[in-house]
């Protein structure tokens, strides 16, 4: 990086009224610190910094299939209980008879 000689920045600085090399450390404030304060972490099942496991933490351990409360389909009977129905064969239905017209009214 080039600097300025000597002579130059003390010509700078009297005219700029301040030392204008003094801040350049501290020109990024947006920049976190080293060192970090320890995280506040909210109680709950890892809220232990040391002896706090993996396994013990992880919900796919914990989930299970799902348990039916209800079925819609209806249970089946024992074989002994099944009462046997005959079967009848399927029969057409009556054919369509249309209305018939009102005589009262012309025909449009």
């Amino acid at each position: 990086m080039a600097t300025a000689t000597k002579l130059i920045q003390r010509l700078r600085n009297f005219l700029s009224g301040h030392d204008l090399q003094s801040k350049l450390q501290l020109r990024y404030e947006e920049i976190a610190k080293r060192t970090q304060p320890p995280p506040k972490l909210p109680v709950g099942p890892s809220h232990q910094y040391a002896n706090n496991y993996y396994f013990t933490r992880d919900g796919r351990r914990e989930s299970a299939p799902a348990t039916v409360v209800m079925s819609s389909q209806k249970a089946l009977t024992a074989g002994s209980q099944v009462v046997e129905t005959s079967k009848v064969p399927v029969t057409p239905g009556s054919v369509y008879q249309p209305p018939p017209l009102s005589t009262d009214q012309p025909y449009l």
